[in-house]
Formats: C-alpha cells, structure tokens, sequence
C-alpha cells in the first residue's frame, strides 16, 4: 500500500504546468491553450521544443523515481505498484481536480526501472508521440506500443528470460504493464481537444527569453 501511495504523489507533480509557469510567468495554462493537454507534447508546440524536452525528461525521471522508491519499500512487487501509480497520478492527479497528462513519458520511466529489457522500443515510441508529425497518430502508436509492452512482459514472465537492471520477471510484471496500459489508452480516448486561448503562436511570441 504504501509504495502504491509514494508512486502516486511522485506521479502527481506537476513538470508540464511547472515549466508554463516559468516559461510565460504564469501566464499559460497548458490545459487551456493548444491541446489542453499538460503533457510534455503539448508543451512543444506552446512553450517551445526545449520546455517540451525538459518536461518529457522530468515525466520519465518521476516514473523512474516512484519504481526505485517501490522496490525499497516492497521489494519487485512494490516497484511494480508503483510505477502503475505514477502512471495514474500523472494522468489523475488530485491537486488538479484529476485534469493531468496522458501518461506515457511517465511510463517510459516504470519501463526503465521495471522492464529495461523492453525500454528502448519504449524510448523510441515516447519520443515519436511527442513530435508534431506524429500528433494525429499518436493513439494508434501508443496502443501498438502498449499491446508490445503486455505481450513482451509476459513472455518474459513465461520464459524466464533475464531483465538487465530490473527485478526478475513474475506475473506482476504483465499485470502492471497491462494496468498501466489501460490508464493510458483510457486517458487517449477521453481526451478532447482544449481550446487554444490564448493560441500557442500567441504564447510563443509573448514568453521571455529566446526562441
């Protein structure tokens, strides 16, 4: 329990509206300009690729963070838990009335910690969802990498196969893959798309420092 409760409140702190913050002094809302979406791809296109990096990075290092914390607290099934409960802090964090991101930068840091084995498949497909031209695509690609994620954890469940830095594979590991799957797609598939007031171009031209 108590791992499950550390992975949600590192999931729940807020990069995406840190960074507008910092970036236009407060005067963007990720969840009213662009997508509506505080996530690290709605970050590029309104405050610049560089916040959008910085955001991306921070999402997958408190995914990481909140499985390394499980695993001291709970051994591998705490890490597990954990990394499924960053997951849905991020995409339902209670600070924000459960308005959060979408999860997947957040995933790439439990797959880091929980399945390394299957990392950089996941590495690559985070990024790829992250970029403009692959906006409109990015649901289909997030369920294929989803469906690559469940299918690989439990294979190597089955087969017994090594994991590299992470714990031993066991059932759990394609039970939190699965969960946090879910709560991904989930969070795809609810999502409309928010009102660009003011427009991301807007918000561009107004935020200090360089372009």
């Amino acid at each position: 329990m108590g791992s499950g409760v550390a992975g949600y409140l590192f999931g729940t702190v807020p990069s995406a509206d840190a960074a507008a913050r910092f970036a236009t002094g407060g005067r963007a809302d990720l969840r009213q300009a662009g997508s509506g979406n505080p996530g690290a791809a709605n970050a590029m296109a309104v405050l610049g690729p560089w916040w959008g990096y910085g955001v991306l990075g921070a999402d997958v290092a408190k995914g990481a963070a909140a499985c390394v914390l499980g695993r001291r607290l709970a051994g591998a099934d705490g890490s597990h838990l954990a990394g499924t409960a960053a997951v849905l802090g991020h995409c339902f964090p209670v600070w924000n009335g459960f308005r959060g991101g979408k999860g997947v930068a957040a995933s790439v840091g439990q797959c880091l910690v929980t399945f390394p084995a299957y990392a950089p498949l996941d590495l690559v497909v985070a990024g790829v969802t992250a970029t403009r031209r692959w906006r409109s695509r990015s649901f289909a690609a997030t369920a294929a990498a989803s469906l690559a994620w469940c299918a690989g954890s439990l294979v190597w469940w089955r087969r017994g196969w090594p994991n590299a830095w992470g714990p031993a594979p066991s059932a759990t590991l394609p039970c939190a893959a699965a969960a946090s799957s879910a709560v991904i797609l989930y969070r795809f598939a609810t999502s409309g798309r928010g009102g660009a007031n003011p427009s991301a171009a807007r918000l561009r031209a107004r935020r200090p420092g360089p372009r």
